[in-house]
């Protein structure tokens, strides 16, 4: 087995097409028409790379990808194919995977904290409006500044009451805050809740190191999200995803161009990421995918039609696999046109016509080569994985997760004390505060002229306005809490910066 590349198939001129290793990290496109093959390409790259000791992640959104955890059952069918690219040493096998799960049911539960996410992605997935994120913003800022550790939901929506109860010192102070625009925050919030982002958001939070294993005999596991229900909420899906992209970016170190990618992170269903998106938030993924590169991570993006990925994203995109297109509409043909005009030109190759006429199972593809020069389009013939094509059952599934090495690190929440516990417990003391009478201790004798009582009021506040000391004590927890919230991480898609 060669080390040193990927075989994708059988190129026209009767060569075999390699994806080379050391270009893994330039990133990639797989692309084409519904049934036309991309799911298993994608398993085949996905299983190449395991063999050659790169860590995998995938989301399984029709739940075929699971396939990539059991062998596959060859057939007459499969062995012609087989003999007519001239694959050696061809064995059934599958890859070794860990499965994960938003909701924990398929997989292990991938939790994040709020903060880590932070206000932008999250006003992404709660789908609000301007003036909504800018609330949001303002409701992160103020956490930030008073050390509120914001772990899960209850930790926000406890934030949020916070605000709402302050509402005019937080718009003085920070911006505008609209009772209406924190009421249609929190109904947001319990949408999202309902949708599964309660077991989203906690502990414990995904470790990045557990998507980039490797087996003892050097081959990279592959993480597979089961996105079967979890694609059915766009927003949260790609956000998810985003996430998960930007997080890897602020967190592994640069390391330039390595023989191989330390990961290789596949990014299905693409046009979901780039619809209705923020040009702010378009720009930032731009950025990520221009230089995560520099970190050892490939990015590969697979959807129907090339141009539904931006032509700033499409253009860092060096590894080429298109698979049919069919051109019934003028949205096809100008999907062909796109396709065809970023293929290094083959003089023996029509693409724009070519594209029209793939079976299932053959695409046109170009890889970089030497120095990174991308080759010429090739009509292939895509090698088959040698994993099943197809789903596993839930026994099959079952026995993975119970081998799984991480099992028993995520499969148990977490529940520590954070913003909620913190400001419950500030209630419930200023509520006991205001019941009890004043200590004997605390309040000066009065002279007569009620000198007593006004210092009292003073010092210790009345039930309608806080006294000195009260004032003095939330000063000194700012500004303790302002060092801390430094620390409160925002990545480069969070909106703050340093972690």
């Amino acid at each position: 087995m060669q080390m040193d590349s990927i075989l994708v198939g059988k190129g026209g001129s009767g060569d075999q097409v390699r994806l080379l290793a050391r270009y893994g990290n330039r990133h990639g496109l797989v692309a084409g028409a519904t049934g036309t093959g991309k799911t298993v390409t994608l398993m085949t790259l996905a299983e190449g790379f395991s063999r050659i000791g790169v860590p995998v992640f995938m989301a399984d959104a029709k739940g075929d990808v699971s396939g990539l955890a059991v062998p596959g059952e060859l057939n007459a069918k499969l062995q012609a194919r087989i003999d007519e690219i001239g694959i050696d040493g061809y064995t059934s096998e599958g890859a070794p995977t860990i499965f994960w799960d938003l909701y924990g049911n398929s997989g292990h539960p991938v939790r994040t904290t709020v903060s880590e996410v932070g206000p932008l992605l999250l006003a992404r997935m709660l789908e609000l409006n301007d003036t909504q994120s800018g609330v949001l913003d303002i409701a992160f800022k103020l956490a930030d500044d008073r050390g509120l550790l914001l772990l899960d939901l209850d930790d926000l929506r406890a934030l949020l009451s916070l605000v709402a109860a302050e509402r005019k010192a937080v718009s003085s102070e920070y911006g505008l805050v609209s009772s209406q625009s924190i009421g249609a925050i929190q109904r947001a919030l319990l949408r999202l809740g309902q949708q599964g982002g309660d077991g989203f958001f906690g502990e414990p939070a995904l470790e990045l190191h557990d998507l980039m294993r490797t087996t003892p005999d050097g081959r990279g596991v592959v993480g597979i999200l089961d996105a079967t229900q979890l694609i059915l909420k766009p927003r949260l899906y790609s956000s998810f995803l985003l996430w998960l992209l930007s997080e890897l970016f602020e967190t592994l170190p640069e390391v330039g161009d390595l023989d191989k990618p330390k990961l290789v992170f596949v990014f299905d269903e693409a046009h979901l990421l780039f619809d209705d998106i923020p040009a702010s938030l378009r720009q930032r993924i731009e950025q990520v995918v221009r230089l995560i590169r520099s970190k050892g991570v490939g990015v590969y993006f697979c959807s129907q039609f090339p141009d539904d990925v931006p032509d700033e994203v499409l253009g860092q995109l060096g590894n080429r696999v298109q698979h049919a297109l069919r051109a019934y509409t003028p949205r096809d043909q100008k999907a062909v046109r796109t396709a065809a005009e970023t293929f290094v030109a083959n003089p023996a190759l029509d693409v724009a016509e070519t594209i029209g006429q793939l079976g299932v199972g053959e695409a046109l593809v170009s890889t970089l080569q030497a120095k990174g020069v991308p080759m010429p389009v090739e009509r292939t013939l895509v090698a088959p994985p040698r994993c099943r094509m197809g789903a596993i059952t839930d026994a099959e599934r079952q026995r993975v997760r119970a081998g799984s090495p991480v099992g028993g690190k995520y499969d148990t929440a977490v529940d520590r004390d954070s913003a909620a516990e913190l400001l419950a417990r500030k209630a419930e003391a200023a509520a006991e505060q205001a019941a009890a009478p004043p200590a004997a201790g605390n309040a000066p004798e009065d002279d007569g002229d009620g000198l007593g009582a006004r210092i009292s009021e003073w010092m210790w506040g009345t039930r309608r306005r806080q006294g000195a000391v009260e004032s003095m004590t939330k000063q000194v927890a700012r500004t303790i809490g302002s060092q801390i919230g430094r620390k409160i991480v925002r990545g480069i898609l969070g909106g703050f910066g340093g972690r």
